[in-house]
């Protein structure tokens, strides 16, 4: 929007349009200038002619009001993922003044913009300041002031699963690599939670399981080790869990309680001495038909009190359902309605920590799932942070490109 005849020229170059290559800057033409005017470095991607677009109704809700003597001037910033890893901001939307749950008009992306359908977009809302020194809003403000979030994931291994060396288990591994929900589920949940993990080194269990030494175990560290419980990166996690399948026979019943107290003994440990992380366990189980004793959850009084005691912690729990018919004993669990968790001593939960919902529900390709598994983290997140009244200092601001 703004009137290039009022900003300052600092240089141009030519090219022919080519994959990557750099340039440098020069004068306007006809104009001697022997100083170094600096470089323009171009990355262009081949994209498919098309006339489809895409059309984007946004909103925000409650966005957190930190001005002094007015509301927000919020407006969002659209960005494309690159090939490269980075990101290309496309468009941003008008500036809504003095308003803390605005809507924008109806923004049309051409296939041209956002590259495929596929591609990830990245969506920043900031708060409009006139000296150019946009305020990002919400949770990244925590990130960018070295908040971590620490990914732990638990697996089970309960007989409902079904044989894993027979093609119709959950538990079997493809050869052609076809992932079934249990490797999706790690893979989708982690691949966005490791970014926000400095050292990548993340706790996996398994439970419901008869491990190395003969004994039914509902928290066993998936590595195998006695010692070690953290494993490297997603990748660890997805070799981890192949190897538990060769050396850990399915039992049950299926029993969260001492999972949810193994993580939440971590999150407490942390907080006597870092309180800029949280922790989000990803707990992936079955419901199936066939040997339906070990596929129910069978310590509902056991888990529900280990949730409220949780509730007071830097924790979110994800819990993915696969397989099966009836996760409504699950569904309880996940205060969506409002009604937070009550313990067998009528304690009610601080907040709502948990997020349940079954893998069939979920359709689509990788976004449609990420969605799924994290769309609550942010405001859990958030509301843990404000319980324990932590605030991101300083406040991050980001230069936003006017062009």
């Amino acid at each position: 929007m703004l009137k290039l005849k009022d900003q300052d020229f600092l240089g141009e170059a030519t090219c022919v349009l080519s994959e990557s290559l750099t340039l440098n800057l020069r004068s306007k033409i006809g104009h001697v200038d022997l100083r170094n005017l600096g470089v323009l470095t171009i990355h262009a991607e081949e994209t498919i002619a098309s006339r489809r677009v895409v059309e984007m109704m946004l909103h925000c809700s409650y966005l957190d009001n930190k001005d002094i003597f007015s509301k927000r001037d919020p407006f969002l910033r659209i960005s494309r993922i690159v090939e490269s890893g980075g990101s290309i901001p496309i468009c941003k939307t008008e500036v809504v003044n003095n308003k803390l749950n605005p809507k924008w008009k109806p923004l049309c992306l051409s296939m041209q913009q956002f590259g495929s359908k596929d591609n990830p977009l990245t969506i920043e809302c900031f708060d409009f300041n006139s000296s150019g020194k946009q305020s990002l809003i919400g949770f990244l403000d925590y990130v960018s002031c070295g908040f971590e979030l620490n990914f732990m994931v638990a697996v089970d291994f309960t007989a409902s699963n079904g044989n894993p060396r027979n093609p119709d288990s959950l538990h079997y591994i493809d050869p052609f690599g076809q992932m079934h929900s249990y490797q999706k589920a790690i893979m989708e949940a982690g691949e966005v939670v490791q970014f926000y993990d400095s050292d990548r080194r993340f706790p996996a269990w398994g439970f419901g399981g008869k491990t190395f030494d003969g004994t039914i175990s509902h928290c066993f560290n998936l590595n195998g080790s006695a010692g070690s419980l953290e494993v490297k990166g997603v990748e660890g996690i997805m070799s981890a869990y192949a190897s538990a399948l060769h050396n850990v026979t399915l039992a049950g019943p299926t029993l969260f309680g001492q999972v949810i107290k193994t993580a939440a003994q971590i999150a407490s440990q942390s907080v006597s001495y870092n309180n800029k992380k949280y922790f989000v366990l990803l707990i992936i189980t079955v419901n199936r038909i066939i040997n339906f004793i070990y596929g129910v959850l069978t310590d509902l009084k056991e888990m529900k009190d280990a949730l409220v005691k949780a509730s007071d912690l830097p924790l979110s729990i994800l819990i993915v359902g696969v397989g099966g018919v009836d996760f409504g004993r699950m569904e309880v669990l996940d205060a969506n309605k409002g009604q937070r968790l009550e313990s067998s001593t009528d304690r009610v939960a601080t907040r709502d920590i948990v997020q349940f919902f079954p893998m069939r529900d979920v359709h689509g390709g990788h976004i449609y799932v990420v969605q799924a598994l994290l769309k609550e983290l942010p405001g859990q997140f958030l509301t843990s942070m404000r319980c324990r009244d932590i605030k991101p200092h300083p406040l991050y601001e980001a230069q936003v490109s006017s062009s």
